[in-house]
């Protein structure tokens, strides 16, 4: 399916499934087309070409309220003069459902999403993760059969938000609803998801678990987006059974694995995460282990508890790297201005080629 606004592509001709049940995020940084593509599927915007098929039933002509989805925003558009109770049954009165129906429901839902007893509370008495949770009741009450969810937890503040992440991966595993959910943070895809679209510029990227997406990035984009990385570009001097000599235009020059197909002399950009180097004060330790290593100052040290890592600048080309400290204390002493060694395994580096242009639910 796709959609134009004049010579601007916010959808570019998608074509996808999502496995009935299922956790499914799009993820992508601001303007690339998620929420575009959310009110597609929910009816708020007609495709410009292409079908959208929900529990098998074409959707084409089908008005929002007539489709088997509901939608959690943002914002919550919760009815601040309405009790709880209310707002979670707002959509079963309108259905006219008989309200000794409504109230069990409304009742049931409730103790569901852990709020037993809390029908005749205001809104404006619960807390930001309750509110999230009566939003997501009244949309679940409907029993839709899809449920799309547009970067419901960015209103949140941090600790709240992790929280959050763990109750909706339990809310939809318990209720068994097809949730579609967008969001530009990658940590909320990866956690939350079976599976996950990188979006860019109207397009899928790259689709898969958060496994493949995190440890097989098929693109630079994809390498770049998910997760922390440290980017290099350069040209590839030598390709030798799989594995690529990038060297940099500061004389930076490291072995990496290519992805796709790369020949010697080609642009290439090269990305090895944080976490897959290994720091040493002794460059022995690294030849031992048989890691290709480097000499590097110490430029800066960001402590952030099991997320500690250090800056460093290599010696020869004074190329930035980030590499994730250790939890082991050994590198608790370690000091600003430093000489030290970094290493990985070239296996656990990806090398592309440059980029010179930068039961199912069925959508096509």
């Amino acid at each position: 399916m796709a959609k134009h606004y004049g010579a601007f592509r916010a959808v570019d001709d998608l074509s996808f499934s999502v496995a009935r049940g299922s956790f499914f995020s799009i993820l992508g940084p601001s303007g690339c087309g998620k929420t575009t593509l959310l009110r597609m599927i929910a009816g708020f915007l007609e495709a410009d070409s292409g079908e959208i098929h929900i529990g098998g039933k074409a959707m084409r002509g089908v008005p929002p309220n007539k489709r088997p989805v509901n939608m959690v925003f943002q914002h919550l558009a919760l009815f601040p003069m309405m009790s709880v109770g209310e707002n979670v049954g707002y959509g079963l009165a309108r259905r006219g459902v008989a309200k000794d129906e409504i109230k069990r429901r409304v009742g049931d839902m409730l103790e569901r999403v852990s709020l037993p007893g809390a029908q005749a509370k205001r809104v404006d008495q619960l807390s930001g993760g309750q509110k999230q949770r009566v939003a997501i009741a009244r949309s679940l009450v409907l029993e839709p059969t899809l449920l799309l969810l547009d970067e419901p937890l960015g209103a949140l503040d941090l600790k709240l938000r992790e929280h959050m992440k763990i109750e909706l991966k339990q809310l939809q595993a318990a209720f068994g609803t097809t949730f579609v959910y967008i969001t530009h943070d990658q940590s909320e895809a990866l956690v939350l998801s079976d599976h996950v679209a990188v979006m860019n510029h109207g397009r899928f990227e790259q689709v898969g678990t958060p496994q493949q997406l995190y440890y097989e990035p098929q693109t630079p984009f994809v390498a770049g987006f998910v997760g922390a990385n440290n980017r290099m570009a350069g040209r590839a001097t030598e390709v030798k059974g799989g594995i690529v000599t990038v060297t940099s235009a500061q004389g930076l020059v490291m072995p990496a694995r290519a992805i796709g197909k790369i020949a010697a002399g080609d642009a290439v950009e090269a990305f090895v995460r944080p976490e897959v180097a290994r720091l040493a004060r002794q460059a022995a330790t690294l030849t031992d282990a048989g890691l290709p290593h480097f000499t590097a100052r110490v430029d800066s040290l960001l402590f952030d508890g099991a997320n500690s890592a250090v800056l460093l600048h290599e010696a020869q080309s004074n190329t930035e790297f980030r590499i994730a400290l250790p939890q082991t204390g050994e590198f608790a002493d370690l000091t600003v201005g430093e000489t030290v060694s970094f290493g990985f395994d070239p296996q656990r580096a990806v090398c592309f080629a440059a980029d010179t242009t930068a039961d199912e639910h069925v959508f096509s």
